[in-house]
């Protein structure tokens, strides 16, 4: 064979064997090996600011990362460990790089660790300072946890590699956290109404986290929680129950023809502010009553609860979310077709 011919040849193999390694890996799954923490978790910081898997590592860093004595801050709070399992299922179903299913089996084990007897999960394990031991619905933590645990008990999507390895304890995982959520919808003189944020993990009642988050009745969670409910195949009566309390309170408390409204003020501190007002057809909802009255409420950064939104200090009227319409879509369309659907029997999956 020709010199010139063999090193063409050369050339192409050499080619083509790179074009294969790049098809076996994915760089941002590769920042997600890295910045897996020992118990198998993701945090959702790194050095204080939020986590960012499309950029480059230095050495300095990587060697940190790898660390024996790394501090595992891993949560399931803001999307983290839920997000990077799926995303590196779906990596594996693209490249085929076991790697990445085996950092995906490692955060499906974290999840089922960290799960309490009673069904809860709390918001960072291992780490139980301040509030981090509580169970926590807040932000829709425990629902994420929930929902991929489902999908990987029922073999959805690229998340299915992972079914026969943990589809069992993935299942009764998810059986234990929904008797969690039917044990901790909150009663109030003796009538069932929606659920806190947080509770405590030993007695299940509501618990305070931050400052301004004092123990209360959370729509925004709720509503979350709802969803995962109405997600669940053959329902039993108590979740068909629990689902339509949790309704016909969400309705009970809808502000009618009533808006929020966020407009310029250069008198203000942030130079906003925000109105709630009359507006025909349209409803909002507080995002926290309290646990007495049912009232909305509104907590300053001191932990003082505050009785009326305009006595708010600016800063926490506009940067914070009081109001919003989260049971909005659920009750005027999600609600009437599952009805529809539990009226119909299925089969399970």
């Amino acid at each position: 064979m020709p010199l010139s011919l063999l090193r063409c040849l050369l050339l192409v193999l050499s080619a083509a064997s790179g074009l294969a390694h790049a098809a076996d890996t994915d760089p941002v799954a590769d920042n997600m090996l890295l910045l897996q923490t020992p118990s198998g978790g993701w945090p959702k910081h790194y050095r204080e600011k939020k986590v960012d898997y499309v950029r480059d590592y230095d050495a300095a860093e990587r060697a940190a990362l790898r660390a024996p004595d790394r501090h595992d801050d891993a949560t399931i709070d803001n999307k983290a460990t839920t997000s990077e399992i799926a995303y590196l299922a779906q990596a594996h179903a693209r490249t085929g790089n076991p790697v990445y299913l085996q950092a995906a089996r490692r955060g499906v084990d974290y999840l089922l660790r960290a799960q309490y007897p009673n069904g809860g999960w709390p918001q960072y394990y291992p780490d139980r300072s301040l509030y981090r031991h509580q169970i926590t619905y807040n932000d829709d933590a425990m629902a994420r946890v929930l929902q991929l645990l489902q999908d990987v008990a029922e073999g959805r999507d690229a998340l299915a590699a992972l079914t026969p390895e943990y589809g069992e304890r993935a299942r009764a995982a998810v059986a234990r956290g929904i008797d969690c959520i039917l044990a901790t919808q909150v009663r109030i003189g003796g009538k069932p109404t929606i659920w806190a944020a947080q509770y405590d993990e030993t007695t299940l009642q509501p618990a305070k986290a931050r400052a301004y988050e004092l123990p209360s009745l959370a729509v925004s969670e709720s509503v979350g929680v709802v969803r995962l409910l109405m997600r669940q195949r053959q329902p039993s009566p108590a979740l068909v129950r629990a689902v339509e309390d949790a309704v016909q309170w969400f309705d009970r408390h809808r502000l009618r023809d009533t808006a929020m409204r966020q407009v310029e003020a250069p008198g203000e501190e942030t130079g906003k502010d925000v109105l709630i007002e009359a507006q025909a057809g349209a409803s909002l909802w507080a995002r926290f009553y309290d646990l007495h009255k049912q009232q909305p409420m509104f907590v300053n950064r001191q932990g003082e609860q505050v009785a009326r939104f305009a006595d708010m200090p600016n800063e926490r009227r506009v940067g914070y979310a009081w109001y919003g319409t989260w049971p909005e879509k659920l009750l005027d369309q999600e609600v009437p077709r599952w009805r529809q659907s539990v009226a119909k029997p299925t089969s399970p999956r």
